[in-house]
Parts: C-alpha cells; sequence; structure tokens
C-alpha cells in the first residue's frame, strides 16, 4: 500500500461529495413546477431561490461546528438538512401535504444550509490533507460540484424522464446516500506525514498524480456534455449511459494507486506540468518572516505601480494593501481590508451573478419560447461550469511557464460574463441562448473554485473555513437583488403584454422582452464585477510577485 495513499483516498471522497451535492444548480428544473403548485407570481418564486441561497449567509456555523464535532456528524447533519428541506418540497409539490408559503421559504433554507456544509466539509478535507499543492486540491475537488445537475438529469431520466418533480426527491435522498458510501474512506483515512520521501520525488509524484486526474475529470466532463442529451431517448439508455458516469467516478479512486506503482519511478513528466507548491505553509512563513527585513514595496513591480498612478484614486488603491501571502486574517482584520471588499465585489458582481442566472434559466427558457430546452440548459451550465471550475487549475499547473497571479487569472475569468449577457440582450435566438449560458457558466465555475484557493492566500489558510463563508454571503444578497430585479422586469412585462398569461396568482410571460432590460442591467453589474477584480489583481499583484521571488531565492540556497 502507497504510504501517502491515504490524501487520494480522502481527495476521491471530496470528488464524490462535490459530484452529487450541488443540488442548487438543478432548481430551474422544477422551478416552474413548483411556481405552478404554489400559485405564486416570479417574484415570490424569486424569494424561494434567495432563500437557498441565503443558506450560505450561515456556512459560517459548519466551520464552527467542525470546531466541536468530528467531520463525519458535520457531514450527516448536512445531509440530514438536505433531507428535511427537499423532503417536505417534494411533499408539497406532490400535493401529498400543504404548507404555507413561509414554510416553503424556510425549507428552501435549510436545504441551502445543507449545501454550503458539504462545501465547507470539502474545503477542509482539502487543505488538511494537502499542505502543499491545496490549490490544485481544491480545484479539482470542487470542479465536480458543477456536474450535479447532469448526474441528477441521468438519475432522474434513468427513472422517469417525464417527471420533473422527481428533482426535489433526488435532491432529498441522494446526498444522504453519498454521506453513507463515504462514510468509512473518511473515518479511517487520515493525514499522514510524507517525511520518508524527498520534496522532488513528493513532487514529481503529485505532479503525475494530479495531471491524470484532471484529464480523467475532462474525460468525465466531455462525457457527460456530449451524452446527458441522449439519455432522454429511453430509460435503458439512460441506465447505460448513468452506469458509465458512475463507472469513470469510481476510476477516481484506482488512478492514484495506478500512477504510484513502481513501474512509474522512471516516468518523465513533461517541465511545463511540473507543480510548483505555491502553496507550501513553509513557504508562506518564511515569507512572513522576512517581512521585517526586506521592504517589499520598494522592490514591487514598477509597471504596477505606473498603472496604479494612473488612476484617481491611487490613494485608495495605495492604503493598506496585502503585500504578502498567507498571513491569518481575523474577521475583524478581515473587515478592514481594503482588498476583501474588492474582492467581495467582484464575486458578488461576477460570479454570484451567473448563480442567479442559472436559477432563472427555467423562465428565461421558457419566455423565449424554449420550454423543452429548460432541463439541456441546465445541464449545459452545470458542465460548462464544471469545466470552468477545473481550468482553476491552470495557474498551478502551468506555473512554471506563467507567472501570472492567482488574482489576475480571476479578473481574465469575468470577462466572458459581460460578452454573454450582451449577446443575450442583442439576440433571443436558441444558439446565442446557449451560447451566452456556456460562457456564464465557464466563467462563474472559474470564480468559485478560484476564490477558495484566492481566499486561502491572501487571508490565510488556518481561517479559511471562516473567512470564504464571510465572503459568500453575497451569494444571498446578491441572489436577492438580481433575482428580485428580473421577477419586477418579468411580473411587468408580463402584466403590461398581450402575450402574458395569468392564472389565479401565477404569471407567464412571453417574448424577449421579459429579460432584455435585465439582461442589459445584468451585463453592467458584471462589468463593475470586472473592474473591482482588475483593481484587485493591481493590489495583490506585489504580494504575488514578493511569494515568488522569496520562493526561488529559497529553491537556489536549498540547492
Amino acid at each position: 500500500m502507497i504510504r501517502d495513499s491515504g490524501k487520494w483516498v480522502v481527495l476521491i471522497v471530496t470528488v464524490w461529495i462535490q459530484a452529487f451535492t450541488g443540488t442548487n444548480f438543478d432548481f430551474s428544473s422544477y422551478s416552474s413546477e413548483l411556481k405552478s403548485v404554489l400559485d405564486i407570481t416570479q417574484v415570490q418564486l424569486n424569494c424561494l431561490s434567495v432563500a437557498s441561497d441565503m443558506g450560505k449567509a450561515f456556512g459560517w456555523c459548519s466551520g464552527v461546528s467542525l470546531m466541536y464535532f468530528p467531520l463525519w456528524v458535520v457531514m450527516f447533519m448536512s445531509a440530514f438538512l438536505g433531507l428535511l428541506g427537499y423532503g417536505f418540497q417534494w411533499l408539497v409539490i406532490q400535493r401529498l401535504i400543504t404548507l404555507p408559503y413561509f414554510l416553503v421559504f424556510f425549507l428552501c433554507l435549510v436545504a441551502g444550509c445543507s449545501i454550503c456544509w458539504f462545501n465547507t466539509i470539502c474545503y477542509v478535507l482539502c487543505i488538511k490533507n494537502f499542505t502543499t499543492n491545496r490549490s490544485l486540491a481544491l480545484s479539482l475537488s470542487i470542479s465536480f460540484n458543477g456536474v450535479s445537475a447532469a448526474f441528477y438529469t441521468l438519475i432522474a431520466n434513468a427513472i422517469n424522464s417525464n417527471n420533473d418533480t422527481l428533482y426535489l426527491l433526488l435532491n432529498a435522498i441522494v446526498p444522504l446516500l453519498i454521506s453513507a458510501l463515504v462514510l468509512i474512506p473518511i473515518l479511517q483515512q487520515q493525514p499522514q506525514p510524507q517525511q520518508q520521501h524527498s520534496a522532488d520525488t513528493l513532487n514529481l509524484r503529485d505532479s503525475v498524480v494530479f495531471l491524470c486526474l484532471n484529464i480523467l475529470a475532462l474525460v468525465t466532463g466531455l462525457y457527460l456534455l456530449f451524452l446527458y442529451s441522449l439519455s432522454s431517448s429511453s430509460l435503458t439508455v439512460a441506465r447505460v449511459i448513468l452506469a458509465g458516469a458512475i463507472f469513470l467516478l469510481a476510476v477516481h479512486f484506482l488512478l492514484p494507486s495506478i500512477v504510484n506503482l513502481k513501474e512509474w519511478s522512471c516516468f518523465t513528466l513533461p517541465t511545463i506540468f511540473t507543480l510548483v507548491d505555491n502553496n507550501d505553509d513553509n513557504g508562506l512563513h518564511k515569507e512572513l518572516i522576512c517581512k521585517e527585513g526586506n521592504d517589499v514595496r520598494s522592490n514591487g513591480s514598477v509597471h504596477s505601480m505606473m498603472i496604479e498612478k494612473s488612476f484617481c484614486l491611487v490613494s485608495v488603491l495605495e492604503k493598506e494593501k496585502i503585500t504578502m501571502l498567507g498571513e491569518e486574517h481575523t474577521t475583524k482584520m478581515l473587515i478592514r481590508r481594503w482588498d476583501f471588499w474588492l474582492y467581495y465585489i467582484a464575486y458578488f458582481c461576477g460570479g454570484t451573478i451567473g448563480l442567479v442566472y442559472s436559477n432563472n434559466l427555467g423562465q428565461i427558457s421558457q419566455s423565449l419560447g424554449y420550454n423543452s430546452e429548460t432541463s439541456s440548459l441546465v445541464t449545459l451550465y452545470s458542465t460548462c461550469s464544471f469545466f470552468g471550475r477545473l481550468l482553476a487549475a491552470a495557474p498551478d499547473l502551468f506555473r512554471s511557464k506563467t507567472q501570472i497571479a492567482r488574482t489576475g487569472w480571476f479578473a481574465a475569468a469575468l470577462i466572458p460574463t459581460p460578452i454573454a449577457f450582451i449577446l443575450l440582450a442583442i439576440s433571443g435566438t436558441k444558439t446565442a441562448l446557449q451560447l451566452s449560458t456556456s460562457l456564464v457558466g465557464l466563467s462563474s465555475g472559474f470564480v468559485f473554485s478560484a476564490a477558495v484557493s484566492i481566499t486561502s492566500e491572501l487571508f490565510g489558510p488556518n481561517s479559511v473555513g471562516v473567512n470564504h463563508n464571510i465572503l459568500i454571503t453575497n451569494i444571498p444578497l446578491g441572489s436577492c437583488l438580481y433575482g428580485l430585479l428580473a421577477a419586477l422586469v418579468y411580473d411587468s412585462n408580463a402584466t403590461s403584454s398581450g402575450q402574458s398569461i395569468w392564472l389565479r396568482e401565477m404569471s407567464m410571460c412571453m417574448g424577449r422582452k421579459c429579460y432584455m432590460q435585465t439582461f442589459i442591467w445584468w451585463g453592467c453589474i458584471s462589468i463593475v464585477g470586472l473592474v473591482s477584480s482588475f483593481l484587485l489583481f493591481l493590489r495583490t499583484k506585489q504580494a504575488y510577485d514578493s511569494f515568488e521571488r522569496n520562493k526561488n531565492s529559497n529553491r537556489i540556497q536549498g540547492n
């Protein structure tokens, strides 16, 4: 048995957890049915979506719970929250019970807590088991959260493709079953010391394993992207495709052991893929020690300073900016940082708006006359989000060839979002809708994945469980504001349009104008996020450059 195989088992366990607990991605698949059963307006439906996202505002509770309870206990707490939240919603949508609107709102809130708690568990597992290369582990794990909708679509089609309410039942049961499945590996595997191997050997071995896992993840994503559409043709085809997808997930458990066989000892990895331990705690610690002996401001990038001084708010940009990576931040320190608020706005106006778009996909496709394409669009968004999350590993996989700060990659990832909304505002064709959905999925997926590593690097790895959950409080806020904007525009057009349909309190708007104004507003907001992310890059570039110089200096001295 390979001595360090335990950490790889834990990583694959987080992959399985993430793959089956991204239940918020399939909201659009049953939102229209939920709206019909409850006889509510678009604004009220948006409030239910906000309630699910609002659960993330209580994500810090999971970080606190992990301080007092074993990880497996918190995992099952998450599963039972989902069982309660989604289970009762399924009973309501099946008309087996009747609940007032405020209780359904509460159930959505509980379900949102479940999702966030599962995410925190995966973050903690990756960070504890990969003190080096943690960003690669996080990226791989988080990426599979993006394919949850594809998996749930396959499972639903394998049971009954004509029953949209089935998604709620699956959301309630599947995470609990997965928690029971991965319980034994989590109980048995613990982080193990790696002192018996040289750093170079570990670096090469980890490089090979991570590269192979990312290639296998890419194959899994392509498999789901190109074959999920066939799953609606018949139960047999759906079950075969589902079996193939589960097999690909199972192969992830075997791959690290195969790569680590002695026969692979002669394998030479191309230099471009050699990992750099940019998240090494020792490296971060050395950089912190060197703070007093080095004037990092004077050694910063001259080019970066010249760019910053071209802004009229240069005094604000220079104020208390982060000059080193890895410094632990308490909550009080965090909220006083200008860098944090730039980061918060970039996430709020970038990744969050993409999530709100996915929540509205059901009504968007319905208003444009593509109601039958809703499930396909949800799966397309989910799968592209997966590829975006997987791309978040690029800064580490190609570190030897590109020295761009991770915040620079973050800013670049936000560029497709305003382009997508401009395209939607210009054209209402099916092709434009599919292309825009793909762009938004790629962009938001990268943001969701890269953000965890950025939070760890800028504000400290030990505090990431709490600090990242503070960051994502922007999700319920954005879900409320952006969703309310979309709902008000939708309902106003449903009222004034001669093509609108009213069923008691429930309104249905048809035509491009139902969301055109919303797309224009969302496009402008996403540009604000892009500008904020660029300013964050300018402020943090010096810290990343300083860290790279110290790391290279330490490597030369070690040789």
